[in-house]
């Protein structure tokens, strides 16, 4: 079914939108400020005009206890400084949504198996090796890194870690040795805690000789824990420093609001990763708006997001735990044993929240999956998305193979603020291929050139006020530079991060993709994600890439590489409806020049097309310097374009 530009595929109910905690919080600061705050964009605007109200409610309002002093002493980007006088630990607040009539984790396996763990299982583990951490010596500031699977472990391992102020790190084990030294080896950690494998795709996947070589290039370890039924020699077992914990003498270390909680990762596809450090508190108020303000989720909420360690929505999964959810922990494929796994796993555990990416939702409707047919999915109440743009025509399969009560809550943020810029609340329309609206205390804005704001046209998206989940700093960068660099330098004091993007007249946003890998045909603009949400539905198509290269004669060549459906060859018949898709759907002005066939289409490890670093090999330079292959998920896909590049006769080129 094609969607009518601009008309809502979801429209909040009276019920909807009386029970929404959203709607509670309104009340609540409209009775405290004396403001009004008739609907969401009149919330969302006070929340940005007033940035000590709207976060020191959101402190009130959630009961996180005393708070001397200011909210936002400076304003200034970089440097920014929140709630100066306050300390506090992000773990109290998930201890204080302990239950016992609830599970707080449910772990599956690809082979089916389910277990589960009570709040007091779960918090008497975080004692005990919380403990262990303080009888190896670990301090406030030490690092604990992870090379872990998505499993209950990571969670436990990261609470306790957070617990006595350490801080947290961690890599997939779909990381090789290498790429998670790249990482976790710059934090000089203290102790690793692994485990011997994982299963995905049906098969089984040994770590046994990863794990040596990482124990091998972390010199300053004093121990590794290892998830195994077997013991691993010069290793700690993980049941064994779990044992006989007590929830009850678990003593948190009160730090600094901005004290850090973890380091997450660039994607790296440059030169070393940059460890990304986030703080406590900003962390914790950011990630209570998400879940309970934005995406209603609280204690009566099951929810699961197919990610993993080495991505942000695994912390933004763990956050479910801030506000009482169980959380669902999963590390196989979201397509073994079928297109589906995922809607299945979601029906059989009566998840009320799933979250997946673009990638899959398309993979779905391709191999004509009717998930509310198959699925008894009538616990579900909200679908999340995020990685890339969800296309229109996606949204809408959401839909109709779902269900037309259920809201989609397209997402776009980053791991920059380990959180959203924009996407869904319980009260705001769904309206297909648009993020239905900033999120609360994010002051979003698209800019031109001249840093003007634009509504109506395409532009950068920036944020014009500090938020609390900004990053406390880059790991080993002292004087902030590689931090300003990132986001400060083309709109000085204004955070630049990257993409594209339209303000809609309804207060909506469309993301285009990123800038800094925008198509510039004949000085018109436009953004990857258009191109590939006209093209990737074809069926005859897999996957797709775009690259806009500048030549040095000043002309500008676009070819589209593209990677059939299996069975399937590019043909001229083929390459003329992928033209007159794009022609007819998107713009005449960014037809390809060249349409390629190509074995695939390398990503970063977290999903991410490597756009320009494919454009920087088509454009003549070294392979060895454009990207780093341990951040690439298929490394031999980067030798196909190098040779594509060497080959590719410059007449062509245009």
């Amino acid at each position: 079914m094609t969607a009518v530009v601009g008309a809502p595929q979801w429209v909040p109910d009276d019920q909807d939108i009386a029970s929404a905690r959203i709607t509670d919080f309104a009340r609540f600061v409209a009775e405290r400020h004396t403001v009004a705050v008739p609907d969401y964009h009149a919330l969302w605007q006070w929340s940005v005009d007033d940035l000590d109200g709207f976060w020191g409610s959101l402190w009130d309002y959630f009961e996180l206890g005393d708070r001397p002093g200011q909210v936002l002493v400076s304003s200034e980007m970089p440097g920014a400084r929140w709630f100066p006088e306050v300390r506090l630990n992000y773990v109290d607040q998930v201890i204080r949504q302990a239950r016992p009539d609830r599970r707080a984790i449910v772990s599956v396996d690809e082979d089916g198996s389910v277990s589960e763990l009570s709040w007091d299982d779960m918090l008497n583990q975080v004692a005990a090796f919380a403990q262990t951490l303080r009888d190896l010596g670990v301090r406030a500031g030490d690092r604990v890194a992870g090379y872990l699977p998505n499993i209950p472990e990571a969670v436990i391992a990261f609470l306790a870690t957070a617990s006595i102020g350490a801080v947290w790190s961690a890599c997939g084990q779909d990381y090789s040795a290498r790429a998670a030294l790249d990482r976790l080896g710059q934090l000089e950690p203290v102790v690793l805690v692994t485990c011997t494998g994982y299963r995905y795709g049906g098969k089984a996947h040994s770590r046994s000789d990863e794990i040596a070589e990482l124990r091998a290039g972390l010199p300053t370890l004093v121990a590794t824990v290892v998830v195994s039924d077997e013991n691993l020699s010069g290793t700690l077992n993980w049941a064994d420093v779990t044992a006989g914990g007590d929830r009850s003498t678990i003593s948190t270390a009160r730090v600094d609001f901005d004290h850090p909680l973890w380091v997450l990762y660039s994607s790296g596809t440059t030169g070393l990763p940059k460890g990304i450090v986030h703080g406590h508190g900003g962390v914790l108020l950011e990630h209570l708006k998400a879940m309970a303000l934005q995406s209603d989720i609280g204690p009566d909420d099951t929810f699961l997001w197919y990610t993993s360690p080495s991505w942000m929505m695994w912390n933004f999964q763990v956050a479910g735990l801030l506000v009482g959810a169980t959380i669902v922990c999963y590390a196989g494929s979201p397509s073994n044993p079928a297109p589906d796994a995922l809607w299945h796993i979601a029906a059989r555990l009566r998840a009320t929240v799933l979250g997946t990416s673009p990638g899959y939702v398309l993979a779905c409707a391709k191999a004509g999956v009717v998930p509310r047919d198959e699925h008894d999915l009538t616990a579900l109440r909200l679908v999340g998305v995020t990685g890339s743009a969800l296309p229109p025509a996606s949204s809408i399969w959401l839909r109709d193979n779902i269900g037309a009560h259920i809201p989609v809550a397209s997402i776009s943020g980053g791991t920059d603020v380990v959180s959203a810029f924009a996407g869904g609340a319980r009260t705001v329309p769904v309206r297909p291929g648009e993020l239905s609206a900033p999120y609360l205390g994010v002051a979003l804005e698209a800019w031109d050139e001249q840093g003007n704001p634009v509504h109506g046209e395409v532009g950068e998206l920036v944020i014009t006020e500090p938020m609390p989940s900004m990053p406390v700093g880059f790991w080993n960068d002292p004087d902030g530079t590689r931090y300003r660099a990132a986001y400060f330098d083309t709109y000085p004091g204004v955070w630049r991060h990257g993409d594209w993007i339209t303000r809609t007249e309804h207060g909506s946003i469309v993301v285009h993709g990123r800038s800094d890998s925008t198509l510039n045909r004949h000085g018109i603009r436009m953004g990857s994600a258009d191109i590939y949400q006209a093209v990737e539905q074809l069926p005859e198509i897999a996957d797709a890439l775009i690259i806009g290269a500048e030549q040095p004669d000043g002309g500008y060549w676009m070819p589209l590489f593209i990677v059939p459906a299996e069975g399937i060859a590019l043909t001229d018949d083929l390459a003329t409806r992928i033209r007159t898709t794009i022609r007819t759907r998107t713009s005449p002005r960014h037809v390809p020049d060249d349409i390629i066939a190509a074995p695939g289409i390398p990503r970063t490890r977290t999903g991410k097309k490597l756009e320009v670093p494919i454009k920087k090999l088509l454009q003549g330079a070294d392979p060895a310097t454009v990207v780093d292959p341990s951040a690439v998920d298929d490394p031999s896909l980067l030798a196909w374009y190098a040779q594509f590049a060497r080959t590719k006769p410059q007449d062509d080129q245009r």
